[in-house]
């Protein structure tokens, strides 16, 4: 439902019957010089990186698991995912645990910012640049003055087939 609601505030940017709705919130969190926002919905809970178990034969990106008060969950490491350079992990490398598509996920982030608002007027459309990006996990660029976030779809990036973490859930 919150997909659909955060759909129609993308392409009717203008639509007063929107103006009345109240703003979305975002997580926001650093990998490398850029900010990204996950919708505050999605967050279970923000923890310090702790050690994880590493999965034979697993993507690089995909760190392991750990065990979370009795769940088993996957940690996915951003930097690696978007094809970052690889740091090292510090006092601020933070894991931000999610729940999506009924499963819990653990993402490692440089750093967390803030939680912020953001009207539907403040959600741009990601420009097209052709094939240069991959805009299937990108729900569009949230601005707020100078500041702009890469505001994504976590649930469709977390539940699609390259990460094959449902899938996994699904055979299981």
């Amino acid at each position: 439902m919150s997909n659909m609601t955060a759909t129609s505030k993308r392409n009717d940017h203008g639509a007063r019957a929107h103006s009345a709705e109240p703003a979305d919130e975002y997580l926001t969190f650093a990998l490398g010089e850029e900010e990204y926002g996950v919708e505050i919905l999605k967050v279970q809970e923000i923890r310090g990186y702790d050690t994880v178990t590493r999965l034979p034969d697993a993507p690089d990106y995909i760190k392991g698991v750990i065990n979370l008060r009795g769940t088993i969950v996957p940690v996915i490491d951003m930097r690696l995912k978007f094809r970052l350079a690889r740091v090292e992990y510090n006092a601020l490398t933070v894991m931000i645990v999610l729940n999506v598509a009924d499963r819990v996920v653990g993402m490692v982030v440089d750093s967390v910012s803030d939680v912020i608002q953001l009207e539907a007027e403040q959600i741009r459309p990601v420009p097209d640049i052709g094939s240069a990006i991959d805009r299937q996990f990108i729900t569009g660029i949230g601005t707020q003055g100078e500041r702009m976030l890469i505001l994504l779809e976590i649930e469709r990036l977390m539940t699609s087939a390259e990460m094959g973490l449902v899938a996994e859930a699904a055979a299981a």
